[in-house]
């Protein structure tokens, strides 16, 4: 099997990552595999899937974010080395 790329979406606010991650989910075949409050009202998506649906949802997820809230950055790692889950079990 392919490995499964990472998505990122990191937003100033929780209801702007709520919206981003909803309008992910509904507009591409992808997981959301969890979340992490940075500070200073900064808080970050994670998601798995293939490269294609990744890109996907995050896009809608930035567009979504977008129109109530603040989106700070937006990151696909389409092939991500083994090590790089050692991060978090959110990456997967």
């Amino acid at each position: 099997m392919a490995k499964q790329a990472i998505g990122i979406i990191e937003t100033k606010g929780f209801i702007a990552l709520i919206e981003g991650a909803d309008a992910a989910l509904k507009s591409a075949d992808i997981q959301m595999t969890g979340w992490d409050k940075i500070g200073s009202g900064l808080v970050t998506g994670f998601f798995t899937g293939n490269v294609a649906a990744v890109k996907a949802g995050l896009d809608a997820a930035a567009a979504a974010a977008a129109n109530v809230g603040t989106v700070t950055s937006v990151q696909v790692i389409a092939r991500p080395h083994d090590d790089l889950s050692k991060l978090g079990t959110w990456i997967g």
